[in-house]
């Protein structure tokens, strides 16, 4: 069966406007769907691409940041109120993630009258260990951990995957910093890119930055879409560059 990848969302956590919303990703195959994140835009951007979620079986999580999980609230009571809607979606993050993440949700599902709600209440919760590694309609997904943002000196857990469906290996970093040495190992490897891309003047210091990602080999570059960027009057000419270019609100790939 083929693979469809769509971007609900190619921005930051900031984008409004410009007919783009934060970068969430709908991975479709065999009548099935895995969701890379669920960012507060979430119900928007599915309703913008006629969608719901009666779509959303199954969600991965990168990393806690609003752009990534602030759509979780909202997709586990419609689901969960939903009669119609067939069981619980399943829910993958690493552990420590899986661990951390009730405390962010726990506000606003800790709703129900007779009963003390939990991740398990919502969701199939499959916490993903050492093995880093889950299993989704016949493809393994490897987290990467990526170098994204740290909290008092520990770098807090961020990861994106790499994956094979078909001839081609895919990796999506997730939010990451620069990493070129990742990027050049990876390359061995992998037949697409799509990497975290800040385009705002002032360097975060948390993305990897077009300025410094236009530094890389023109073999890596070719490879390479580009998406998570910044609400800016005009985007770079990534094309120009070397690059495949920056993905597009609704954009889809398709593998088989």
């Amino acid at each position: 069966m083929p693979l469809k990848i769509t971007f609900l969302g190619a921005g930051s956590a900031f984008t409004v406007g410009d007919d783009n919303f934060q970068s969430n990703v709908l991975l479709e195959s065999n009548g099935d769907s895995l969701l890379i994140d669920a960012g507060a835009d979430l119900r928007l951007s599915l309703f913008a691409l006629n969608r719901s979620y009666h779509d959303i079986h199954n969600i991965y999580i990168t990393h806690l940041h609003s752009d990534h999980i602030g759509g979780l609230e909202w997709l586990a009571l419609a689901t969960y109120f939903d009669d119609t809607y067939p069981g619980k979606p399943t829910l993958y993050a690493e552990e420590k993630l899986m661990q951390a993440l009730w405390h962010s949700l726990a506000g606003g599902l800790s709703t129900l009258a007779y009963q003390q709600a939990s991740l398990n209440t919502y969701f199939n919760v499959q916490a993903i260990g050492k093995e880093h590694a889950f299993t989704w309609q016949k493809i393994q997904f490897k987290l990467i951990q990526a170098i994204h943002v740290y909290s008092n000196y520990h770098l807090l857990p961020c990861y994106g995957l790499l994956f094979s469906y078909g001839t081609s290996r895919i990796f999506y970093s997730a939010d990451t910093q620069y990493n070129p040495y990742l990027i050049q190992q990876l390359n061995k490897e992998v037949d697409l890119f799509f990497h975290d891309c800040e385009t705002q003047e002032i360097k975060s210091g948390v993305h990897a930055h077009y300025s410094e990602l236009r530094q890389l080999p023109t073999e890596i570059k070719r490879k390479m879409w580009l998406y998570h960027y910044n609400n800016v009057q005009a985007l770079p000419d990534a094309k120009a560059d070397g690059f495949l270019g920056f993905v597009t609100r609704g954009q889809s790939f398709n593998f088989k």
